[in-house]
């Protein structure tokens, strides 16, 4: 069955008045189009955790920084609609952006704090700014009881479950595990930019992770320096950022999760990829 497009929140409204009254819950996954597989793996998660999935499609203007690919990033709503439906999604929100920021609105943010400056925000500053204050104002036209997130955007996962609680909005934030490629590639709406050769070239990032997640045995300043050893050697590959952190993106510890992020740029483009393990209590052990 095709999905329902609304494109105003009177029409969300609308289309969720029978299961919101019936006390149906409602499973949400946010995107910005480009629909791929990845997204398709966040709707088969939010069948798990919902009688009804809405996916929004809105290419959010305030997390992308000067510079960066929002004029160009990849707009097709019959596309995604088409992709979406057939994946199981009821409804398909398509907001414009003068409905998600009325005039006179643009001041009112949400302040992702100081896990918001590390990492990502590093090089992308007013980013999380950005996408927090788009996931708070999706919340509250959705009203979902869960919604979908993936881990390749694992600091954005983090920080949404942080906004969840601390904004009380009763939604269960719910991670999904990066979809990959055969050859190992994240899947990403943005390796459409990415030319044949560059593609090659971007196999370095998750061949990175791996190595430094079979370093794990030896300790944290192992896991990282095999994974600079392996970026090291990959021309056409400029390293923005690799880290390795908790699960809440803190300091690592023997005995807990722990996870390995990466952030390059392949020519033009710039991409994220990350690798959860644990890490053993004492190096020279076995992890799991």
């Amino acid at each position: 069955m095709p999905a329902r497009v609304a494109y105003t929140p009177d029409e969300l409204d609308t289309a969720l008045a029978d299961a919101r009254a019936h006390g149906r819950r409602i499973a949400f996954v946010p995107t910005m189009g480009a629909i791929h597989d990845g997204h398709l793996g966040l709707v088969e998660t939010a069948r798990e955790h919902g009688d009804l999935i809405v996916a929004s499609v809105f290419v959010n203007p305030t997390q992308f920084g000067p510079g960066e690919d929002y004029e160009r990033y990849p707009r097709d709503l019959g596309r995604d609609v088409e992709l979406l439906g057939g994946a199981g999604v009821d409804i398909v929100f398509a907001p414009d952006v003068e409905t998600v920021y009325p005039p006179g609105t643009e001041d009112v943010t949400v302040d992702p704090g100081p896990l918001g400056q590390v990492l990502e925000g590093v090089s992308r500053p007013t980013h999380f700014r950005g996408v927090l204050t788009v996931v708070a104002k999706l919340f509250a036209f959705v009203r979902p009881g869960a919604a979908v997130f993936g881990e390749k955007d694992y600091q954005q996962l983090v920080l949404v479950r942080r906004l969840a609680r601390a904004l009380h909005t009763g939604v269960d934030v719910v991670g999904r595990p990066i979809v990959r490629d055969g050859d190992g590639l994240a899947k990403s709406s943005r390796n459409a930019f990415l030319s044949d050769a560059e593609r090659a070239t971007a196999l370095v990032l998750s061949r990175a992770l791996h190595t430094g997640a079979a370093a794990r045995s030896r300790g944290a300043e192992a896991v990282t320096a095999a994974a600079r050893g392996v970026l090291a050697g990959a021309d056409g590959v400029h390293l923005d950022y690799l880290a390795l952190t908790d699960a809440e993106l803190g300091e690592p510890a023997g005995g807990r999760a722990a996870r390995l992020l990466v952030a390059a740029r392949v020519g033009s483009t710039r991409l994220i990829d990350n690798l959860g393990f644990d890490l053993p209590d004492d190096p020279g052990t076995t992890p799991r």
